[in-house]
C-alpha cells in the first residue's frame, strides 16, 4: 500500500513562489502533482520519471514550475514560481497513478 503526505502549500502573494513537498511510503515508479480549483475539476499539473531524467508539464505551468524527485527519500518536489490568482488551488500528490494524498491548500492573493 502506498501512502502519501504533502507538505509547503499556504498562503502567497502574486509573483511570489512556494515549494510543495510530497513524502511517499510503498513502491513507487511514476510520480506527479495535479491540482483543483474551487468549483473545477482536478487537472494535470507536472509528473516525473522514475530516474528524474523526464518530465512533463501542463501548459499552464510551463516554464514557471519545477518537478523533481529524490528516489533516496521517496520524496517528489514541486517549486512554484511566478504564482498568479489561477493557481490558486488543491495540490495532490499522485504516485502510479493511481495513489492520492490529501492535499495541500495554496493560495495567491494579496
Amino acid at each position: 500500500q502506498v501512502q502519501l503526505v504533502e507538505s509547503g502549500g499556504g498562503l502567497v502573494q502574486p509573483g511570489g513562489s512556494l515549494r510543495l513537498s510530497c513524502a511517499a511510503s510503498g513502491t513507487i515508479f511514476s510520480m506527479g502533482w495535479y491540482r483543483q480549483a474551487p468549483g473545477k475539476e482536478r487537472e494535470f499539473v507536472a509528473t516525473v520519471s522514475w530516474s528524474g531524467g523526464w518530465t512533463r508539464y501542463a501548459d499552464s505551468v510551463m516554464g514557471r514550475f519545477t518537478i523533481s524527485r529524490d528516489n533516496a527519500k521517496n520524496t517528489v518536489s514541486l517549486q512554484m514560481n511566478s504564482l498568479n490568482s489561477q493557481d490558486t488551488a488543491v495540490y495532490y500528490c499522485n504516485a502510479n497513478n493511481q495513489y492520492w494524498g490529501k492535499g495541500t491548500l495554496v493560495t495567491v492573493a494579496s
